[in-house]
């Protein structure tokens, strides 16, 4: 059962490893909005179509979660390394930290794969959730 749809989804901003099956970013609501953590969706991805990077791993997140709608005509993915928000720029918000700290949509390249996540000062990357773990890139990645 998908819990969305691709053209509810919209533009996807990238790929899965197939190269056909859409990825989405999305933002995971953890427990009573203790904190939402930017993350990747898809209708294809299981057990959940929500997949998390959190705690070192990928967590298939069951609870609800918001698919953002990319649209490349408003929006832009800027470069970025080491956990810095691009000069001159608003980064979009996908969620924050149980001790309220912002965390804000990234895209980072794993094994030549673009991989929606979260970035943040405090995270010192873009960490994204692949292969079963919670994979940080400090250099070459996007900020939303």
């Amino acid at each position: 059962m998908a819990y969305f749809t691709i053209e509810e989804g919209g533009y996807p901003p990238c790929y899965d490893e197939d190269g056909v099956s859409p990825v989405f970013f999305a933002s995971a609501i953890f427990g009573d909005y203790a904190s939402v953590q930017p993350c990747k969706s898809a209708p294809h991805i299981s057990p959940t179509p929500c997949s998390v990077p959190y705690g070192g791993q990928e967590v298939y997140h069951e609870g609800a979660f918001e698919v953002l709608r990319f649209d490349p005509e408003t929006m832009e993915l800027v470069g970025s390394s080491n956990g810095e928000v691009p000069w001159g720029r608003n980064p979009v918000g996908g969620g924050w930290e149980e001790d309220g700290r912002m965390l804000y949509h990234g895209l980072a390249e794993v094994n030549g794969v673009r991989i929606p996540g979260k970035t943040a000062p405090h995270l010192g990357g873009c960490n994204v959730s692949f292969g079963g773990e919670e994979v940080q890139v400090t250099e070459g990645y996007e900020v939303l």
